[in-house]
This record gives structure tokens, C-alpha cells and sequence, in this order.
């Protein structure tokens, strides 16, 4: 069966409680059923993972990429610094999307850099929970 690790950076376990107007209400396990529930449609298997620590995802990547056949990953703030995390998306070798529950386009000026969206085919943001299943309607055509 094919599979996707489903990826989520810091503050995202916060989902439900963070501000409503840019991250909706779903909380993360609700997210994480939504779209686990979407890929079994399509016989995909989905590995969710969230973690506040850099090092700590990147170790994730490490260990469970080589099994899997696509990423979808918010990695919350550290989109806008985190080179490490970065690198280790680009060194899976498998197709990646950034995704982003609130329009980082419309919102602070630092948080229009992604230092991470160049690692994947797409980046997509401002769609809350909808944006997760593009992700993976985009992953369907690669894998």
C-alpha cells in the first residue's frame, strides 16, 4: 500500500484553541482523521506527525521517508528560518507540498519567506482544512 507522512511543525497540536479567523476550528486530530479518511478512498496509507522541535522532525523525515511515496507538511514557523528542515525534505527524493491553513500572503511580511516551500512541488496556503486535501489530490498525480 502506498503512504504519506502527514507532517505538522510547532504550535499545530494547538489547532482548535489558536486563532479561529486564520486557522479555523478543526482541532489537529480532526485534521489528521479528515485527511487519513480522504486517502483511504484512494487505498493510501497515512503517518501523522506533529512536534514543537525542529530536530526532532527532521529526525521523523529521516527515519520514515524511505517508506513512503509523498510528504504534506505545515511547518509552522519553521517555514520561514528552518534551512535543516529544508534540506531534509529535499534529501527524501519524494514529492513534498507546504501547506498552510491560514493566507500567509495577507498577513506579517515575515511570513511571506518560505525557505522551505522550494523543496516541494507546491505550496499552498489560505484554504484551512481544504488546502490539506488539495495536498493530497496533488500527491495522487505524483505517486
Amino acid at each position: 500500500m502506498k503512504s504519506i507522512l502527514l507532517i505538522h511543525g510547532p504550535n499545530l497540536n494547538m489547532l482548535g484553541k489558536r486563532d479561529k479567523n486564520h486557522y479555523g476550528d478543526l482541532t489537529l486530530e480532526s485534521l489528521e482523521t479528515l485527511v487519513t479518511d480522504e486517502a483511504s478512498k484512494h487505498d493510501i496509507e497515512v503517518d501523522s506527525f506533529q512536534s514543537n522541535h525542529e530536530g526532532i522532525l527532521i529526525d521523523f523525515l529521516q527515519e520514515k521517508s524511505e517508506h513512503a511515496q509523498g510528504i504534506i507538511i505545515n511547518p509552522g514557523a519553521l517555514t520561514h528560518y528552518s534551512y535543516a528542515l529544508h534540506d531534509a525534505l529535499a534529501d527524501t527524493g519524494i514529492p513534498c507540498v507546504e501547506v498552510h491553513l491560514s493566507n500567509v500572503e495577507n498577513r506579517e511580511e515575515w511570513r511571506k519567506v518560505s525557505v522551505t516551500a522550494p523543496a516541494c512541488i507546491a505550496k499552498i496556503s489560505g484554504k484551512k482544512e481544504n488546502g490539506y486535501i488539495e495536498a493530497l489530490e496533488l500527491l495522487i498525480q505524483k505517486i
